[in-house]
């Protein structure tokens, strides 16, 4: 009688490949899953936009060495500093809506300025909708935020990570093909707020990783690694020991091993050596002109990074050097308002006014960068002293509008515009 076969398995032939690795494969892109928090991108396939398709092509590996992601670079100081300083600055300014009037315009109460003010979606505030978007402009040269409708009406606004979105053009039209956690939405370019930076190309914008900051990240991400074994290996050739007698390549290799467990490392930086036996002696050596300049390395690359954003390098803690962008940290502030903020500003306000407010001539969306460029108590009242009329001359702002600007309630009788010809003419009645 023959024996039973217990080789075979049905199971392990029905599917293609093996068996073993495909369960491998999945038990560990399981618990890769589970440690991000569900929010992973492509790793392990080599696709376009995949983190190993970058690797594989060489896109974020700097000729220094390290590769350049958004991990890395945000790693890099002066980085975490332009980007939180830009995004905190842009998180903080109120978006107010208004309505084009015969007179100019008018603030008004809208249902769209509690997503754009408060809480865009449910698991977020707008701050943090903000940072997050102007985190992915400058990094990725692109920011998303998907528009949830619900009939005509405008429910939320939910922000999407720029890698797991990709861009086609389909009759003239932009269509956006979102991936995340396994599943896919395809969207029309009216339902997606997108903010491309500098080099928009139709579809996407520059990423300042893979592009004009590759190399800057790169060697600064260099220099951090040298200058953190720089001062981690405390048994670095500072010193050279010489003796009279001549070792062999055996001793030199016991000598060596017992200096390094004895000396080596932080820890025992300051610990004296101690030599024995005659003819032993310990010569200083000096640092290299490379190693000397090594700080100032660090500080041009810092300073580099502050010139990619636009920041002034003040405002990042670099004070060596002056800035020209004016004589004081008041005319410094209006500065970054101006040539860094508002290029940011314009793209976000113009892309919410084409998007929500489509084809509308009266409703519109605007930052109010009146917070930042407000100058000191004295010269503010100053300003308001001209505005309000001073030295016979005439005014031209109210003293209502005035109290508005420094959040003070109307009093009565403050909106006439001062004259004084008008005075004059009724005091002579």
């Amino acid at each position: 009688m023959n024996a039973p076969v217990t080789w075979y398995n049905a199971e392990r032939v029905s599917q293609p490949g093996s068996a073993i690795l495909n369960a491998w494969k999945a038990e560990r892109e399981a618990a890769r899953i589970q440690n991000s928090g569900g929010n992973v991108y492509p790793s392990s396939a080599g696709t376009s936009g995949s983190q190993l398709y970058e690797w594989m092509t060489g896109g974020n590996i700097s000729h220094a060495g390290p590769a350049v992601t958004e991990r890395t670079a945000m790693g890099i100081g002066a980085v975490y500093a332009c980007v939180g300083l830009i995004g905190g600055a842009i998180s903080s300014l109120p978006l107010q809506i208004y309505r084009r009037t015969e007179n100019g315009r008018e603030r008004i109460n809208h249902d769209i300025w509690w997503l754009l003010n408060e809480q865009p979606c449910a698991c977020m505030s707008a701050a943090v909708m903000w940072e997050f978007l102007a985190w992915s402009l400058l990094l990725h040269g692109d920011a998303f935020a998907i528009i949830q409708r619900q009939g005509p009406k405008i429910i939320g606004l939910e922000p999407v990570h720029p890698l797991s979105v990709t861009v086609h053009e389909v009759e003239e039209r932009l269509v956006y093909t979102v991936v995340d956690n396994d599943e896919t939405l395809v969207l029309d370019q009216d339902d997606m707020l997108h903010i491309p930076g500098l080099g928009f190309d139709g579809k996407r914008g520059l990423s300042p990783l893979r592009y004009a900051a590759r190399q800057t990240f790169g060697l600064a991400l260099a220099a951090e690694e040298y200058s953190a074994r720089f001062f981690s290996n405390g048994a670095r050739p500072d010193y050279v020991i010489t003796t009279e007698n001549k070792m062999d390549s055996e001793q030199q290799r016991l000598f060596r091993e017992s200096w390094m467990a004895r000396y080596a490392g932080l820890q025992n930086a300051h610990i004296p050596a101690l030599l024995t036996g005659g003819g032993a002696e310990v010569k200083s050596l000096t640092l290299s002109p490379e190693e000397a300049q090594l700080m100032a390395t660090r500080n041009f690359q810092a300073t580099d990074v502050a010139r990619i954003y636009g920041v002034p390098p003040h405002m990042i803690g670099i004070t060596e050097k002056t800035t020209s962008w004016g004589s004081g940290i008041e005319q410094q502030g209006i500065g970054f308002v101006k040539y860094t903020l508002q290029r940011h500003l314009v793209k976000i306000e113009q892309e919410i006014n084409r998007k929500l407010f489509r084809r509308s001539l009266q409703l519109f969306a605007e930052f109010n960068t009146a917070g930042l460029e407000r100058g000191d108590y004295k010269g503010r009242n100053e300003g308001y002293r001209i505005a309000a009329g001073r030295a016979g001359e005439p005014g031209w702002m109210t003293i209502n509008e005035i109290r508005k600007l420094e959040n003070l309630p109307p009093i009565d009788g403050g909106d006439i515009l001062f004259n004084p010809n008008q005075s004059a003419g009724a005091a002579a009645q």
